[in-house]
C-alpha cells in the first residue's frame, strides 16, 4: 500500500527558470540512473525477499525514491517556466514544448523515453543488493555532474539533499549485503583456488594481492605462473 502526502520530502526552489538545465535534470527523472528506475527496481526486487527486515528496507528506499522523483519533477517543472517557447526549446525538452505543455516527461536528458529495461532484478538477494549499490553510486555521479553545471542556489540545495540521500541508501544496502553472507549466490563464492587466482595479462604489469592494498611487483609475464592470492 502506498499513500501520497501533499508535502514534498524536501522543499524545492529555483532562482530563475532555465529550460536548458531542465532538460539536463530530466536525466534523473527518466534516465537509466534516475529516480524512477531506482524506485521500480527496488520495488520489483522486494517481491521475492523473505527476510522481512531487508524486504522493508527495499520498500522503504523504493518509496523514498518516488519522493525523490517528485522533487526532481517539481524542479524540472519550475525550471521549464510557464509558456511553451520554440526559442527556449532544446534537444532534451522539445517534447515538453510541443506535446506535454511543459509537464515533465519520463525521458532522459536527450528526450528518450524511460524503459523498464533499465530495471535489474535477478531473484538472488546478493546480486540484487550489489546492483543497487552500483545504482546508488552511479546516481551520485550523475548528480555530481549536474551540480557542477548550475549556479542556481535553489537547484543546488535540492541536488545536495539528493546526493546525501544517495549516500545514505548506498550505506544501507552495504549493511544489508554484510548480513547475507553464505546465502544465495554467496554460498559458492571463493570456495576454490580458482576464485583466488589473478591472471597477469599485462606486460610489464603489477601483481595485486587481496591481502595487500598496495600492488606489489610481479615481473613474470607468463600468466601460467601466476600465484594464488593467499
Amino acid at each position: 500500500m502506498f499513500k501520497h502526502e501533499k508535502h514534498l520530502l524536501q522543499e524545492v526552489k529555483i532562482d530563475a527558470p532555465n529550460p536548458n538545465y531542465a532538460a539536463m535534470l530530466q536525466e534523473q527523472l527518466g534516465g537509466p540512473q534516475g529516480e524512477l528506475k531506482a524506485a521500480l527496481q527496488y520495488l520489483s526486487q522486494s517481491f521475492r525477499i523473505n527476510d522481512h527486515e531487508i524486504k522493508d528496507l527495499f520498500l522503504d528506499i523504493a518509496a523514498e525514491e518516488l519522493a525523490h522523483m517528485e522533487m526532481v519533477a517539481t524542479t524540472v517543472n519550475m525550471l521549464n517556466g510557464h509558456t511553451p517557447d520554440a526559442n527556449r526549446a532544446t534537444v532534451g525538452n522539445v517534447q515538453a514544448h510541443v506535446l506535454s505543455g511543459l509537464s515533465p516527461m519520463l525521458t532522459n536528458a536527450s528526450g528518450q523515453l524511460w524503459t523498464a529495461a533499465y530495471v535489474n532484478c535477478t531473484g538472488d538477494l546478493a546480486a540484487d543488493i550489489l546492483s543497487n549499490i552500483a545504482a546508488e553510486q552511479r546516481a551520485k555521479v550523475v548528480y555530481e555532474y549536474l551540480h557542477r553545471q548550475i549556479n542556481d542556489k535553489g537547484v543546488r540545495d535540492t541536488i545536495d539533499f539528493l546526493l546525501n540521500r544517495e549516500e545514505a541508501h548506498n550505506s544501507l544496502f552495504r549493511e544489508a549485503f554484510n548480513r547475507i553472507q553464505d546465502t544465495g549466490s554467496q554460498k559458492d563464492w571463493g570456495v576454490t583456488e580458482d576464485s583466488k587466482l589473478y591472471f597477469n595479462l599485462s606486460t610489464p604489469g603489477k601483481y595485486f594481492d587481496l591481502n595487500n592494498p598496495k600492488p606489489t611487483s610481479f615481473n613474470n609475464p607468463n600468466p601460467q605462473n601466476d600465484r594464488p592470492m593467499n
